[in-house]
């Protein structure tokens, strides 16, 4: 079978559309956040008290700021796609903060619908991440040291992406109890631990699905300021 051509930029596109829809679905359902943007997510929730400003959207830009400077740290380098992974940031953010207000009318009172909503938010977040691996234009902060990680040691990118999702988890529920009290799970529910046990596999899925019916190329000649 011929495959046909996926423009890596049009990717990039869908992925930062797709994650944004996707963390909105997931709030909406109330049944805990993925696990990458359960810390930002508690943040906002906390931070919101005091300056209302302080959306969801801005607390994603912010946390990956910080994300972008550890991971400056630990591969002991800075390059410019470092610099752009946190524009992908302010992107995402701004389109977050816009999804939220698009289906803030949907409703959300019974159970079925919730799960609804955070099946859909689940399978679209993978999908999105699985978007951000086929372009060469710099990813969120969370793929981007998932990347970073996975080419410097040699590490599979799927098991290293499963590894800091459970990371993440972690220190979402510190950052709940800190932030609510001991045993408030803010957050960080149940589906927040079905998405680290199963993000991973269902990007791999997507990744092979993708891969078998595209072919990932570059329309543009930038991927050498992306590097």
């Amino acid at each position: 079978m011929k495959k046909k051509v996926f423009y890596r930029e049009i990717s990039y596109v869908l992925g930062l559309v797709i994650m944004a829809f996707a963390a909105a679905f997931t709030e909406k359902a109330d049944f805990g956040m993925s696990m990458v943007v359960a810390p930002a997510y508690i943040l906002h929730l906390k931070v919101s008290q005091f300056w209302p400003w302080f959306s969801f959207g801005v607390a994603e830009y912010f946390f990956q700021g910080l994300l972008v400077l550890v991971t400056m740290a630990v591969m002991r380098k800075f390059k410019c796609s470092y610099l752009f992974s946190f524009v992908t940031a302010l992107l995402y953010g701004t389109l977050l903060d816009g999804a939220m207000c698009v289906i803030a009318g949907l409703p959300e009172s019974t159970f079925a619908v919730r799960v609804v909503w955070y099946l859909l938010g689940t399978v679209l977040c993978s999908l999105a991440v699985s978007l951000f691996f086929h372009t060469y234009l710099s990813p969120e902060a969370y793929e981007l040291i998932v990347k970073e990680l996975a080419a410097k040691f040699g590490w599979n990118i799927n098991k290293v992406k499963t590894a800091y999702d459970c990371f993440s988890v972690v220190l979402g529920i510190i950052l709940s109890f800190s932030f609510f009290g001991f045993g408030v799970f803010e957050g960080v529910k149940l589906g927040t631990i079905l998405c680290s046990l199963i993000n991973g596999f269902l990007i791999s899925r997507f990744t092979k699905l993708l891969e078998h019916f595209f072919r990932f190329e570059n329309k543009f000649k930038l991927d050498q300021y992306f590097t």
